[in-house]
């Protein structure tokens, strides 16, 4: 298969750590979506919406949105859990991010990290919602080793991408020890370099 990603993507990122840890064989295909490659006939002819992850299959099947892929491409892996309840939390989890995280923590960063704006000049409204976001995490893992439970699972991918990045939005991380304790032990589990 052919992922089609940015790698300054974290969404586009989660597949690719999903198939890192399962060791599932794949074709990287750099996109520049600052220069609007997704744009392309070509590109949108493969995801209409315009967007990246998009996983091209070789059957020419494609499937798209970052958290319906590692769902597909985990499926009987440990990282869904095998519980009915424990995996339906897990997808509370996925829906969560990318509708109460990713729109506010994400945002920031790409604002500050590709389009140059200093802190003092992001949406208050987007930071506070993030620090929202923040502040439930933390208050989740100050009671739980992971999202879904104890185990690691795709809410716990899925969560990492941008929360371990989110000093690059202007967020303080400082103040959040259990987030701090997880983002290490989730980078460890996925074989990764601590973020800068």
């Amino acid at each position: 298969m052919k992922i089609y990603g940015d790698t300054n993507s974290g969404n586009c990122l989660k597949v690719k750590w999903v198939c890192d840890r399962l060791k599932l064989p794949y074709q990287w295909v750099e996109i520049d979506t600052q220069k609007g490659e997704t744009r392309t006939p070509q590109f949108l002819a493969m995801n209409g919406a315009g967007q990246v992850p998009t996983i091209a299959f070789d059957d020419g099947r494609t499937l798209a949105q970052s958290n319906a892929i590692i769902r597909y491409l985990a499926r009987d892996s440990d990282l869904i859990p095998r519980d009915a309840f424990a995996a339906a939390k897990m997808d509370e989890w996925l829906f969560w991010e990318q509708y109460s995280h990713e729109p506010y923590v994400a945002v920031c960063r790409f604002q500050m990290v590709y389009l140059g704006k200093d802190v003092s000049e992001l949406d208050p409204e987007k930071v506070k919602r993030g620090y929202a976001a923040l502040d439930r995490m933390e208050q989740h893992l100050a009671t739980s080793r992971c999202f879904a439970g104890e185990a690691t699972s795709l809410a716990d991918v899925s969560l990492l991408a941008y929360t371990r990045l989110a000093h690059q939005g202007g967020f303080d991380l400082g103040r959040y020890v259990a987030i701090r304790r997880w983002i290490a032990e989730t980078e460890s589990y996925l074989a990764l370099p601590p973020a800068r």
